[in-house]
């Protein structure tokens, strides 16, 4: 299928690894422009190999950026000029106890995983409005509506994403212009394998099991998705063919939430 978006311009923050990377080699091979971003240039540069080579006719170039920092942001957009497509996928996580999270940590989770998004949808969105066409996505999470006991600060954040996408939908009412939500599931992404261990080796078959007995166990597919599997949904929301689907929060979650809605 042809997904339309051959010459799109695309920025996605947090890219060089895991549901990011997968997003953008997704696109890429759809033919679009694709702007990658992380933290280092080095991180950059070792992506951008990666991708140039596993999508020879590529347009991809990328940028550093710590979404922690407002003015290296402000930098980053001057930078960027013109997104046809948005997408807001840099994030933090971690598990840790409630009771042990200090206010420097409920600070840094608000300013990356939300801010960023704010932030860019900010400088965007208008000129998106303007021309007519546009499209902003958040990569969300199941953990937006399952809060994890583990993780609370986490799964706020991507409560906040919800509330923060469906309100700029609103603004687009009447325009070519879409904002939705995407909600992975626990997905086999770098940050998963290192959480989980298995980025030190192990049998991943038996760490599947007991990670959805415990963890997650209301999964109907009872097994990690793979990155490129949300990366099929983030494609097909970013492009033309998406147009009557908007202010949605689309799940990717392998049935993990059990509501009907």
């Amino acid at each position: 299928m042809d997904l339309q978006l051959k010459n799109k311009r695309v920025f996605i923050s947090g890219s060089t690894k895991g549901i990011g990377k997968a997003i953008a080699k997704t696109l890429a091979e759809e033919g679009a422009e694709v702007i990658i971003n992380g933290r280092t240039q080095k991180s950059v540069d070792k992506a951008l190999e990666l991708l140039k080579n596993e999508v020879k006719s590529a347009k991809i170039s990328g940028f550093p950026c710590d979404f922690s920092d407002a003015e290296a942001i402000s930098t980053l957009i001057n930078k960027l000029g013109e997104i046809d497509i948005l997408i807001n996928n840099v994030g933090v996580f971690g598990e840790t106890d409630f009771m042990d999270i200090p206010d420097s940590e409920w600070q840094r989770f608000y300013d990356v995983n939300v801010m960023s998004g704010v932030r860019l949808s900010r400088a965007f969105l208008p000129k998106m409005l303007k021309k007519d066409w546009g499209r902003i996505i958040f990569i969300s999470s199941e953990s937006a509506v399952n809060i994890p006991v583990e993780m609370v600060h986490y799964g706020m954040t991507k409560t906040a994403q919800l509330a923060i996408s469906r309100g700029l939908a609103e603004i687009t009412k009447g325009t070519n212009v879409t904002v939705n939500s995407v909600l992975p599931g626990p997905t086999f992404s770098e940050g998963v394998q290192e959480m989980t261990g298995l980025d030190e080796g192990g049998d991943r078959k038996k760490v599947e099991q007991e990670f959805f007995n415990k963890a997650r166990p209301t999964s109907l597919i009872q097994r990690f998705a793979e990155t490129q599997e949300v990366a099929n949904m983030v494609a097909y929301v970013s492009s033309p063919l998406s147009s009557a689907t908007n202010g949605a929060s689309l799940r990717v979650d392998g049935g993990v939430v059990k509501t009907i809605y």
